[in-house]
């Protein structure tokens, strides 16, 4: 177990826990409250495709005539009872049946896209905390040379080869450091919060990190990833789902006038005792002014057809270009974050090591250790938002596509 796992479960060993990047998204996909919501929505689609399919209860009915009182009480010449059942043309409910699927596999699609949404906020959740806890680490450095930057200053000044103004200035970028550093600590507080929150957990509850925060593995070739977008993206599947039921819809809009059947039985109880009649019938409008419904439900069936083609191919513009863009920032971004730890970070460690030492042997002043560490500290966060840049790019890029970038294979080199 890491360090900081340690500390997380000597803190609070009842609630304490400790995650790898992994294990939080698997975390979230089970504890996070949208996923309920996801269910739920998943649950009522399939209630509605029940209910479109069911065939009506059967209808009871009784009648008393020619009486004297309400229901029969003062004597009734006829006293009938039955039962009707009501049949819809048998196309009706196939096509009701497809518009149904058809909206369950939406919510299906609606599912996949919640679970790719809290797996990337989770992923961008669990770097914001390796952030923080970088950042806190860098500043601890900072004090730590702060602290060793004003002993040599004190040593120098009593040894009268340092003006006073040294000693107040090292002092000065001790508190800054110290001020940074509690900073930080709220910065932390929050990003474990935040993450928390994403994990379905108290917010104040102890989580700590197993992973570690290092430049992404190189992307996948950008051919192959819009490829794969426009083939498993969520959104995608729901829309073509929606086609296919609103192409059911309009197909039941024009059956209106498709005949339903009827089935009943009754009896008439002022009768002598004999068998029950069966009744059985058809029902179906006259289509006579067909115009209204040409005009009407099947137009507006007709034309929603219409929107969601141009809202397909609109999404697939969307996508592509979402892609792109994220193709390219995943790039840049990995870059950057390559060029600072590669060349930035060790010129900028080299340049105070020599002010330093220079310094503690008389030969620098302290105005060039102070910029020199200044340097240092800003090298040192640039390198961690560029990490953090790079990693969200990648699960940013990772959503988008709708497939882990890890099942491309190796990465093309950037």
């Amino acid at each position: 177990m890491v360090p900081e796992c340690v500390a997380a479960a000597r803190d609070v060993a009842g609630d304490s826990l400790c995650l790898t990047r992994q294990g939080a998204i698997d975390r979230a996909l089970v504890a996070n409250p949208q996923m309920q919501v996801s269910s739920a929505l998943n649950a009522q689609a399939r209630a509605r495709k029940v209910q479109a399919t069911a065939i009506p209860d059967p209808n009871f009915s009784a009648q008393w005539t020619e009486s004297r009182g309400i229901f029969g009480s003062g004597g009734a010449t006829t006293k009938s009872v039955g039962a009707m059942l009501t049949v819809p043309f048998l196309d009706k409910l196939r096509l009701q049946g497809k518009m149904g699927t058809a909206d369950v596999r939406s919510a299906e699609s609606d599912s996949v896209l919640a679970q790719q949404t809290i797996q990337s906020l989770t992923s961008q959740g669990y770097d914001a905390v390796l952030a923080a806890i970088r950042r806190h680490e860098d500043l601890l450095e900072a004090r730590a040379l702060a602290d060793d930057f004003v002993r040599k200053t004190r040593a120098r000044f009593d040894a009268g080869t340092a003006a006073r103004l040294d000693v107040v200035k090292a002092q000065v970028a001790a508190s800054q450091a110290e001020n940074d550093l509690i900073a930080s600590e709220r910065d932390l507080g929050n990003a474990r919060a935040s993450l928390n929150r994403l994990l379905g957990r108290r917010l104040d509850a102890p989580v700590a990190t197993a992973d570690s925060f290092a430049v992404p593995a190189a992307v996948p070739n950008l051919a192959t990833l819009l490829v794969a977008a426009l083939q498993n993206r969520p959104e995608i599947r729901s829309l073509q789902n929606q086609q296919q039921g609103a192409r059911a819809a309009r197909a039941l809009a024009r059956e209106f006038w498709l005949p339903d059947l009827t089935v009943g039985i009754g009896r008439d109880l002022a009768a002598d005792r004999g068998p029950g009649l069966l009744t059985t019938g058809i029902s179906l409008p006259i289509p006579i002014f067909y115009w209204q419904h040409a005009k009407g439900e099947i137009a507006e069936r007709r034309y929603h057809e219409q929107e969601l083609e141009a809202t397909a191919n609109n999404l697939a513009a969307a996508v592509g270009e979402e892609v792109r863009t994220l193709y390219s920032a995943a790039v840049t971004s990995r870059r950057q974050a390559t060029h600072l730890r590669d060349q930035l970070l060790p010129a900028a460690r080299e340049a105070y090591r020599i002010a330093a030492a220079s310094y503690a042997l008389g030969g620098s002043s302290a105005l060039e250790v102070l910029d020199a560490r200044r340097t240092l500290i800003d090298a040192e966060s640039q390198y961690t938002d560029a990490l953090v840049a790079a990693n969200s790019a990648r699960a940013e890029l990772e959503r988008a596509v709708a497939t882990p970038l890890a099942s491309f294979g190796t990465g093309v080199s950037q």
